[in-house]
């Protein structure tokens, strides 16, 4: 197992020394499973995938479904598990097991907004103790043999921690680190700092990612340009879009990036809802399922909210798709950037773009 480990830190490093932007395709919890990262990859896919995070805490094991997208890992392309947790003894163990797999690296999760997660001080919620973040980074250096990565937001609810979180990273010899341009306060409902990913950037050797908004090929390149990143995540743009990757890398080589017109997003549509059924759910909890989706999906199908209003009312998957057909059997070239609808703040959407 050691050996194939060695060969996905060998895919990485390469890909760090390529000299071209790294595209990471973002862990989202429920979302970034085995079977999404294997529909991501016929579009052409990041190059490197994060996995869902492991639950890490003194009485757990490695999570069976999120193991397997890295042993039956489908796309040829490195990945990184992320752990999330604060226990140090844990995390220690659970970077051990996961590097008798083939993981290119271990990712601490310092930027998680959920509530029930930061509440527990894991995730973004470490954010609130830089020393605490120190001694754990600290014991994961020493115990981490492939490279070790860290993705963080750039505060709890003030990003005057900032500075010293940078410092804590510089001193443990991060390999990579992916900063979400917000604090955790701020969910997905503010704009996205860029200027403290450039503050990233300049203060740290190793290579950072950017974070945050990223929605088309085009902005894409212009956060790179705001941040000097070495790269981007992307996580629920390449939900609303998974063409994002590879428009990008077409006019990175001075192409025009070829949009998909209506009938290809419904073929997609449908494409995800087969690749992420499970063998066993009834129509409507697929039905429910798929609306995590769409919601992402709807927010770049037309300007008005309809369409989203109308999916999140279906029940069937026969009217589910019913309302994708009614929208997307055309052949209009469609951009997939979101259309900014007058939505409650009270909504999961308000505000999220990224």
């Amino acid at each position: 197992m050691q050996s194939a480990a060695s060969e996905s830190v060998r895919q990485f490093d390469t890909l760090l020394a390529s000299g071209e932007p790294i595209l990471a395709l973002a862990p989202m919890q429920d979302v970034t499973d085995l079977p999404f990262w294997a529909l991501m990859s016929h579009y052409g896919g990041p190059d490197v995938y994060y996995t869902e995070y492991f639950r890490v805490h003194p009485t757990s094991t490695l999570e069976k479904p999120i193991l397997r997208s890295v042993t039956q890992n489908p796309t040829g392309r490195p990945v990184v598990a992320q752990m999330i947790g604060n226990d140090i003894p844990s995390l220690v163990r659970t970077a051990k097991e996961l590097q008798k797999h083939n993981v290119a690296a271990i990712d601490l999760n310092l930027g998680c907004p959920a509530p029930v997660v930061y509440r527990k001080c894991a995730g973004g919620g470490l954010l609130r103790e830089p020393k605490r973040i120190d001694s754990i980074l600290g014991a994961l250096r020493d115990a981490v043999t492939v490279r070790f990565t860290v993705k963080t937001r750039i505060g709890f609810d003030n990003p005057a921690v900032f500075d010293e979180l940078l410092s804590i990273f510089s001193k443990h010899h991060l390999d990579l680190l992916t900063v979400h341009g917000r604090t955790v306060r701020e969910m997905y409902r503010s704009a996205v700092h860029y200027d403290y990913i450039a503050r990233a950037v300049n203060a740290l050797p190793c290579p950072v990612l950017a974070n945050g908004n990223v929605y088309s090929a085009e902005r894409a390149q212009e956060i790179l340009n705001l941040t000097g990143a070495a790269g981007l995540m992307i996580g629920r743009g390449a939900i609303r879009n998974p063409w994002i990757f590879n428009q990008f890398r077409a006019m990175r080589k001075g192409h025009q990036p070829i949009l998909p017109i209506g009938t290809e997003v419904l073929a997609y549509i449908d494409a995800l809802y087969h690749a992420v059924q499970p063998e066993t759910v009834c129509e409507g909890a697929q039905v429910q399922k798929m609306k995590k989706y769409l919601n992402f999906i709807g927010l770049g199908i037309e300007p008005t909210g309809a369409f989203l209003h109308k999916i999140r009312r279906a029940t069937l998957k026969s009217e589910f798709f019913e309302i994708c057909t009614e929208h997307l059997s055309h052949s209009n070239p469609m951009p997939l950037v979101p259309f900014n609808f007058n939505l409650p703040q009270t909504d999961v959407l308000a505000e999220e773009h990224c």
